[in-house]
């Protein structure tokens, strides 16, 4: 067959004539236009619609068995859950507690009750102390980031063996506010944390309070927050905190991520120590100490800015957990 190059192309006898009378048309360019493709039968309305009440009625089924329920392929649906309906597959998070009304309720009339004690005294914050304990390990295995690594293409995945925390630790009890670390203590070896051990920590708080914040012990402004622990709550306690005149601010229960201790402080200290391993009991607190130390004011502060946003993410998210949501509070 003649053929006649044109350009990149080797094009037939036939195939040059085409190409001349598309010339004589108007045609500038010899290659092909681009075409629409295609279009899509599965992705119509009412397609979208089968598919959304489905996903609705089971969240845990999986798009191939949407696709043979509606009729459509695996591909078509595909396409609806991601580009029609912006839904994807997560897996569950784990939360204290699977809340009831009564609770999100009480979690949301708390969080809008401290704002707007914020919002009628901005300097409020400045004047709370809070406090928790928490166990502190000889070795606390590292999280999922900690142990990651790069690896060139080829190598193998690295490999770590599975592990558990140590059976050596110590209990850490700690106090701060707005510029820092207020009282710490360990507890001491055959103690346990019962209402006679807190009462004696609260006199010992008092103590560094008049001690090193003498402005807030002067006029007995400070704030108390802590969680609803049987020992914080009992009535020896109570007691004691009226006694002395000491404002507690509420905590709904079931709520650490409306606690600075737990949503700030222990988590910040103890990410260093994950993976690190300490022998003894002293080593823990030594360490522990430094990393207590280590914590700049401005973290401090950040915190309690943060604990604003906290409030106002659980309101929208109506007393629900919201840790991992992504949710604007400025909207």
């Amino acid at each position: 067959m003649l053929t006649v190059a044109y350009g990149e192309s080797t094009l037939s006898k036939k195939n040059v004539y085409k190409w001349y009378k598309l010339f004589q048309d108007g045609r500038e360019d010899a290659n092909d236009e681009p075409r629409s493709g295609r279009p899509s039968t599965s992705t119509t309305d009412e397609n979208v619609e089968a598919v959304k009440k489905i996903v609705l009625e089971n969240r845990r089924i999986t798009i191939r068995e949407v696709a043979e329920d509606v009729g459509i392929s695996v591909g078509s649906c595909h396409e609806i859950f991601s580009d029609v309906l912006g839904m994807r597959r997560v897996s569950a998070k784990f939360v204290p507690k699977l809340l009831n009304f009564d609770q999100k309720n009480r979690r949301m009339s708390i969080a809008q009750e401290l704002l707007n004690d914020v919002n009628d005294d901005p300097d409020l914050l400045k004047r709370v102390i809070t406090g928790d304990e928490s166990w502190v390990y000889g070795y606390d295995i590292e999280t999922k980031v900690q142990s990651s690594q790069w690896k060139s293409p080829g190598e193998p995945r690295p490999k770590k063996a599975r592990q558990v925390r140590s059976n050596v630790k110590v209990l850490l009890t700690v106090f701060f506010d707005y510029r820092g670390v207020v009282y710490q203590e360990f507890l001491p070896k055959g103690r346990t944390v019962n209402k006679e051990y807190y009462l004696e920590v609260m006199r010992r708080l008092r103590e560094a309070i008049r001690r090193k914040r003498p402005e807030l012990w002067k006029n007995n402004s400070w704030l108390l927050y802590h969680d609803n622990a049987p020992a914080h709550s009992s009535l020896l306690v109570r007691g004691f905190l009226t006694k002395n005149n000491t404002t507690i601010m509420p905590q709904p229960p079931y709520s650490p991520d409306l606690a600075p201790c737990d949503f700030f402080l222990f988590p910040k200290l103890k990410r260093p120590m994950k993976g690190r391993r300490f022998a003894t009991i002293e080593e823990i607190k030594t360490a522990s100490l430094e990393e207590l130390k280590a914590i700049p004011e401005s973290a401090y502060q950040k915190c309690f800015e943060d604990w604003k946003k906290c409030w106002h993410k659980c309101i929208i998210s109506e007393g629900d957990y919201f840790e991992g949501d992504n949710i604007n509070i400025d909207e």
